[in-house]
């Protein structure tokens, strides 16, 4: 496994609609393996195989939650739950919607309140090549909406004003040159 390169804005790639997966095949495991060691190291919850430069219909997602600790213990490291979505398509969502504070790898240490359907029904092919079909809600259902957003060429500043976009775009370049300068100095 390595650690790939994520894509940040205003790449154009990530605003290119992705290919669907044709095969799962070797190739397609290798690209999985590596994006989990890519956004755990990142860290992140959610990652779409376009925000590695691979503009292919590949989510993946680990809300790593905790375990329930029993009463006198301590909390250890999160339980990792990883999923695997490939040419996922949202089938249907809830009326109901509900704000979550998004971010996103592709947009680092920027955050914003994005309002999206609280509940989807969404169908993929899993790890295997099965097909699945399945309802989420909560962070799930946020975090498979906005990695399916990448899939399509959108981000979730796509949901801000122009203004609020502009000025996040703007703070990513500005940190990214910032950074730039203190390596070299």
């Amino acid at each position: 496994m390595s650690l790939l390169p994520i894509i940040e804005v205003p790449d154009p790639l990530l605003r290119a609609s992705s290919a669907p997966v044709e095969r799962v095949d070797d190739e397609l495991q290798r690209l999985i393996a590596d994006m989990f060691e890519t956004m755990y190291e990142a860290p992140g919850i959610g990652l779409a195989a376009v925000q590695v430069a691979v503009p292919r219909r590949l989510v993946i997602i680990d809300l790593q939650d905790p375990d329930p600790v029993p009463e006198g213990e301590e909390e250890g490291p999160p339980v990792k739950r990883p999923h695997v979505f490939i040419n996922p398509e949202i089938v249907s969502n809830s009326d109901a919607r509900k704000s979550y504070n998004e971010g996103c790898l592709s947009i680092p240490e920027q955050y914003a309140e994005i309002e999206r359907p609280d509940t989807v029904r969404a169908r993929w092919l899993d790890a295997d090549g099965k097909q699945r079909e399945g309802e989420f809600d909560g962070l799930m259902s946020v975090c498979l909406q906005h990695e399916v957003d990448h899939l399509n060429g959108v981000l979730f500043i796509d949901y801000l004003s122009r203004l609020k976009r502009d000025m996040i775009v703007k703070k990513v370049v500005k940190s990214r040159k910032d950074k730039a300068k203190a390596a070299i100095l």
